[in-house]
């Protein structure tokens, strides 16, 4: 009996450690094309936030570009995934989205490939963000731009933060300081 106690309790430990390492098991595309591996992120928290050009949460790429001026680096950085899921407010080539960035912004942070957040082109990164089945924690739909999703030093998802909570809420920086 208490080896099979033993035996589920250690059965349950690798499950969790499973679920808790996916989101390093993902290799996106940044905006340049070159592949990039979420496990170079093992250690940092990261905000992941769906972006988009003509939308009006489009101002909270000033935010994200001070927080992460004030805190990116080893221990945080923001990955911004553009999208054309919603009203098509984000039409332009990966080459455009990233030239507004920096004209308008100054967008320093990681930048990736345009992705679908949502319907059947989701993408993988985006199933297991939104789907607890995959990240253990919750279930969540992308219901708009600029909703962030904040995962803390080992790869867990902690939190999502709707679209019209800016990036420099209390409870997001909050996040990152603790």
């Amino acid at each position: 009996m208490k080896s099979t106690i033993v035996f589920l309790t250690l059965l349950f430990i690798i499950s969790l450690s499973f679920t808790q390492s996916q989101f390093y098991q993902f290799t996106v595309k940044d905006i340049d094309g070159n592949n990039f591996d979420l496990s170079t992120l093992k250690g940092k928290k990261v905000l992941v936030v769906n972006t988009a050009s003509k939308c009006g949460f489009t101002p909270q790429y000033e935010q994200l570009q001070q927080l992460y001026e004030k805190y990116g680096g080893d221990h945080f950085t923001i990955i911004g995934f553009p999208a054309n899921n919603f009203l098509k407010q984000e039409p332009g080539s990966n080459e455009e989205i990233k030239d507004f960035c920096q004209k308008n912004y100054g967008v320093t942070f990681p930048m990736m490939a345009k992705i679908s957040v949502k319907g059947d082109d989701m993408h993988p990164l985006y199933h297991w963000l939104t789907e607890k089945s995959k990240n253990g924690v919750m279930d969540s739909k992308v219901g708009w731009n600029f909703q962030k999703y904040l995962i803390d030093e080992n790869g867990n998802l902690v939190d999502m933060v709707k679209s019209k909570v800016k990036p420099d809420d209390e409870r997001i920086v909050s996040w990152i300081e603790n």
